[in-house]
């Protein structure tokens, strides 16, 4: 397995926002994380990406214990992320941003290497058009700031696959997009699997993750009430009842 999550668990207060959950993911696919608001999702993935630190268990990562490493140790091990909020540098550029995120891969003075613009390395600027490119951005030198919102959305893809990640975390990608953009990230996904990336979709947009991801697992007030394939989700009561409703009914 690519990730491990072996009972991990976190408090705020006397809220138990993510209750021993289990999780193991294989490498080269998209798994689903599903479940209504306040379920938990987003506290996971801080969890796993060392934004938060856990109270208890414990995370692999390629074979290896990373439980409690900081975000820019885990981004340079191969875990990038986006956010439920957009976080960009709203006042660089597109390709700007897409060299910050790159950071992890580049040389210690990579940052200081942005300023003045355009004096970072002529590949790494190349690379950063190619992938502002295949994201559907085709204004490098626009402010990020002055972007739609769904333009950013995919910025911030464009930024963490900048890192060359060998996991990635999506939180609600497809937020703010059209259906025909939500169709163009779908093709994305499955392309980027295809190369050799495994993908974690957290995403409102339950009919996205069922014709999207290989697995799904549920959580509920901060525990996984199901794991399975798509169909399998689908036909399960306890996950009609919790979250997808009779529409969903097998």
């Amino acid at each position: 397995m690519l990730l491990e999550c072996s009972g991990i668990s976190k408090r705020f207060g006397g809220v138990h926002a993510v209750a021993e959950v289990d999780l193991a993911i294989a490498p080269q696919q998209v798994f689903g994380l599903i479940g209504p608001n306040g379920a938990g999702k987003t506290t996971l993935v801080n969890l796993i990406s060392g934004h938060l630190r856990v109270d208890s268990g414990a995370i692999r990562f390629a074979g290896a214990d990373v439980t409690g490493l900081a975000p820019h140790t885990l981004t340079a091990r191969g875990i990038a992320r986006t956010f439920q909020g957009v976080r960009l540098f709203k006042g660089l550029t597109a390709l700007e941003n897409v060299l910050v995120g790159g950071h992890a891969r580049m040389h210690s003075d990579a940052l200081r290497r942005l300023w003045p613009r355009g004096a970072s390395d002529r590949s790494d600027r190349e690379r950063a058009v190619q992938l502002l490119e295949r994201l559907g951005l085709s204004r490098p030198d626009a402010l990020a700031g002055g972007l739609a919102y769904g333009d950013q959305r995919r910025l911030e893809i464009a930024r963490a696959l900048a890192s060359d990640p060998r996991l990635l975390i999506l939180d609600e990608p497809a937020a703010g997009m059209n259906p025909a953009e939500s169709a163009r990230l779908r093709e994305l996904m499955r392309a980027l699997v295809t190369e050799g990336l495994t993908i974690v979709l957290i995403e409102h947009d339950v009919r996205l993750v069922m014709g999207t991801c290989e697995r799904v697992a549920v959580l509920n007030f901060g525990r996984k009430i199901a794991e399975g394939t798509p169909p399998e989700i689908q036909a399960s009561p306890a996950v009609r009842e919790a979250y997808l409703g009779s529409e969903y009914a097998a």
